[in-house]
């Protein structure tokens, strides 16, 4: 089924559940990122940072390839570690719909391997579990871009960070608590 010239409404689960059945090894990033973290940021696509080994390359066919992608700016979509490596943003459109891979976010070093570090595991919903750019990380790209477009995106991501800091300050003294009665779960 081709998707060329089509707009397909986001269907994320779908879209990353394909990434996931692949094994392929990813970070969401972008608006996707930031509204999982609570930014209430809407997106009608999901960015990802791939990992750009070699190893990762024949799952991350596979997947666009179940997915249906193709390159929205209709050239022939290559899927290796020297073509990513080239492009900044490639924009594709598949059947769970827009995706994009960037493979080096501006404000990282190092792209996947930057990300991971920080990233989460957030359920989703049916079991989806996928790697998420922390909210710090998703900031620090954003600032990266310079944009002035971004900034009441960038200025409401700052807040929630500061709020979950705040909150993580709160918590810090009953968990300390729970450790010392032995109570600590590890939550």
């Amino acid at each position: 089924m081709s998707t060329q010239g089509e707009s397909v409404a986001l269907r994320p689960l779908e879209l990353l559940a394909a990434l996931d059945r692949e094994r392929v090894y990813y970070v969401v990033i972008g608006a996707f990122a930031a509204l999982v973290h609570g930014s209430g940021l809407s997106t009608n696509a999901i960015d990802i940072t791939p990992s750009l080994r070699e190893m990762n390359m024949e799952p991350l066919r596979r997947a666009l390839a179940e997915l249906g992608a193709e390159r929205a700016d209709g050239r022939p979509l290559v899927v290796e570690r020297e073509t990513l490596q080239a492009e900044t943003v490639t924009r594709l459109r598949t059947q769970a719909g827009p995706l994009t891979l960037v493979p080096l976010p501006a404000g990282t070093r190092g792209g996947y391997d930057d990300l991971r570090r920080q990233a989460t595991r957030e359920p989703l919903g049916g079991g989806l579990r996928p790697p998420i750019a922390s909210l710090p990380d998703v900031v620090r790209s954003l600032a990266a871009l310079g944009r002035e477009e971004d900034l009441p995106r960038l200025l409401r991501l700052r807040r929630l960070m500061e709020l979950e800091r705040t909150l993580q300050r709160r918590r810090e003294p009953e968990r300390e608590w729970e450790r010392d009665q032995g109570l600590d779960l590890g939550l």
